[in-house]
């Protein structure tokens, strides 16, 4: 009988021990990742939607000046006169600094004596060659002499020109770097001269509308800061190379007006000649993908994102028109399309 308690007792033992491994395992199996076969990716969605792209057509830059350009002399020295403040309207040919020039003009005085003593040795040489006292080599020689001094003349003239700065053409300086006293070397900036009597307008044009705009068109401006003005622009540039968006820089020039004065910065638009009228299908430009002759999209169904070739229409900044391959309300990816593939499962945020 004890016998038969013991080996109970060993049986009761070992299941306990079986057990307690048992809930161990279950406890450690759940604390083990376990990679979820079908991960989410999170994008950001927009709502396919009907849209008045006739009154969204337009386009928006920002003005930017006719001419502007530093200011560098073409010599070195220490600045004796510096004629203008930041703000100050200048005229082409208007002196802006002038450079010592002191030493300068003694080297021509001293090469001027020089020249003049070359001359009357000319003139004595000239007249004993005509009675045979002396070799015409000596006039030769005095007159080479004569020619190279003439030519550092010239060369110093050209130097003290250079020391007078002027504004290459008229405008308003928009920076001042150096003050009255200041030594500057030669191609040191001292001034910004800006020209704003007429201002380009610069616009990105998308693909679809790019070949409205042909260089000498004209097309009327507009801006926010005098909303009833009319402004006439003249297409001056259309860029032969667009950016990765597919949008391509075009300049407008306009010519600034005292009425309504315009400002290097200010924002102005202009009016698409699209063709779209009423309604139309749009998504937001960040939806579309590959290129112009094959474009696509990401649409959430069911949670996953599905590849869809689409057809577009006209464009605007913001918007493409949709005209094949999608329906009103449906879902569009405009963010993280680079992390899916065709049928990825996803969070639309």
């Amino acid at each position: 009988m004890k016998r038969l308690f013991i080996f109970l007792g060993i049986i009761a033992v070992l299941g306990l021990t079986a057990a307690k491994l048992l809930s161990n395992k279950e406890k450690t199996e759940q604390k083990v990742y376990i990679p979820d076969p079908d991960p989410k990716v999170g994008v950001k969605v927009a709502v396919a939607e009907l849209r008045d792209l006739s009154q969204e057509s337009g386009f928006l830059g920002s003005f930017a000046p006719n001419r502007k350009v530093e200011i560098r002399p073409q010599a070195s020295g220490e600045i004796v006169k510096l004629n203008v403040e930041v703000g100050q309207h200048v005229a082409a040919g208007q002196l802006i600094a002038k450079i010592d020039d002191e030493q300068l003009h003694y080297q021509v005085e001293a090469l001027q004596v020089t020249l003049e003593g070359y001359q009357n040795d000319l003139k004595r040489y000239e007249a004993l060659v005509k009675g045979d006292a002396t070799p015409a080599v000596n006039v030769e020689r005095t007159q080479l002499s004569i020619r190279s001094t003439q030519a550092q003349i010239k060369q110093l003239n050209k130097q003290i020109k250079n020391t007078s700065i002027i504004a290459p053409f008229g405008g308003i300086i928009t920076a001042k770097m150096v003050e009255k006293g200041s030594v500057v070397s030669q191609g040191t900036p001292i001034a910004e001269i800006t020209d704003i009597s007429s201002l380009k307008l610069v616009v990105n044009i998308p693909e679809k509308s790019v070949n409205e705009f042909k260089t000498g068109k004209g097309i009327p401006v507009r801006t926010d800061v005098y909303p009833h003005a009319n402004f006439n622009g003249r297409v001056t540039m259309v860029a032969a190379q667009g950016d990765e968006a597919h949008n391509y820089p075009v300049e407008i020039t306009v010519q600034n007006s005292a009425a309504h004065p315009l400002k290097a910065g200010m924002y102005g638009s202009i009016a698409s000649d699209s063709k779209v009228k009423g309604e139309a299908l749009a998504v937001p430009r960040q939806a579309i993908m590959g290129s112009a002759k094959q474009p696509q999209l990401y649409v959430v169904e069911n949670g996953k994102a599905t590849l869809r070739d689409v057809s577009v229409g006209a464009t605007t900044n913001e918007y493409y028109e949709i005209t094949k391959g999608l329906k009103a309300g449906d879902r569009v990816v405009t963010s993280g399309q680079i992390n899916l593939q065709n049928g990825t499962s996803v969070i639309a945020q």
